[in-house]
């Protein structure tokens, strides 16, 4: 029996340490939460900002610009796109197709904005057309053949308290002219800053050859607002406004057409 209770002993202290084995040490264990720490570093934009004004020549030492600097094929086209204006009316074709502005517009929209600071991005939250930017503070370099989107590719760092990024790769439907297409080559350097804890200053620097003669320069502004907060925007949800057969279009209330109830009368019993 004695030799029995031994084997028995023998096996049970190898399970033990197989059981050890499998149980990761707890010092090894790799946090979930990894860099989040550095972000107590950064500056507190917490809270939603609304635009304060748009800022032009006198602002900021006069680096804003009124309107930008086109070259002469742009020029043309412009001249072209303002008489056919004058002719039939204003095209609204991406309002009537709950189009988004993109970049720089929808920075410039009426309406709050939020961020978001994680670990190697920080993203933007508009309520314009309920969008989202994203701009990578990881260490990645702009891609080379981006996609084209609404708001590009932005990839940014800090300096100091200011955060830095540029923009690369538009979609043909985004427009910082109205009536000029931009070219391939568009690309948008950004500054974001605090002059005080309420107030926020975005400087924006456009280059695009073959449109702009020179760089384009926009500065606005946001003021904090701590009682406020972002609202869901869904464009398609109420928008009235239908497109027009030759280009323009027109807003259709349609409130002969509707029943005092517009989800109807309740279902009979």
């Amino acid at each position: 029996m004695q030799g029995w209770a031994k084997v028995a002993r023998a096996i049970a202290g190898a399970g033990a340490l197989v059981v050890a084995a499998a149980a990761p040490a707890q010092d090894s264990a790799v946090p979930r939460a990894h860099g989040y720490a550095a972000l107590d570093k950064l500056p507190d934009w917490s809270g939603v900002w609304a635009p304060a004004s748009l800022l032009a020549n006198s602002a900021n030492g006069g680096r804003g610009q009124s309107q930008p600097s086109l070259t002469p094929k742009a020029q043309q086209e412009l001249e072209a796109f303002r008489a056919k204006q004058a002719a039939e009316g204003v095209d609204q074709f991406a309002q009537a197709h709950c189009i988004p502005p993109g970049l720089p517009g929808i920075m410039r929209q009426p309406y709050p904005i939020e961020f978001l600071f994680s670990p190697g991005r920080v993203t933007i939250f508009t309520e314009t057309y309920s969008q989202a930017r994203r701009i990578y503070t990881d260490g990645r370099a702009l891609p080379e053949d981006p996609e084209a989107y609404f708001n590009g590719t932005s990839v940014g760092h800090w300096e100091g308290d200011t955060l830095v990024a540029d923009t690369v790769g538009f979609s043909p439907l985004v427009t910082y002219i109205a009536g000029v297409p931009h070219g391939d080559d568009m690309k948008i350097h950004e500054r974001i800053w605090l002059d005080n804890p309420d107030f926020m200053r975005v400087e924006m620097t456009i280059t695009d050859p073959g449109v702009l003669a020179e760089p384009y320069v926009m500065q606005f502004a946001y003021k904090k607002q701590p009682t406020w907060e972002i609202r869901e925007y869904v464009c398609e949800e109420n928008n009235r406004l239908t497109s027009g057969e030759e280009g323009g279009s027109n807003i259709d209330l349609g409130l002969d057409a509707e029943p005092d109830d517009p989800f109807g009368p309740p279902p009979e019993d």
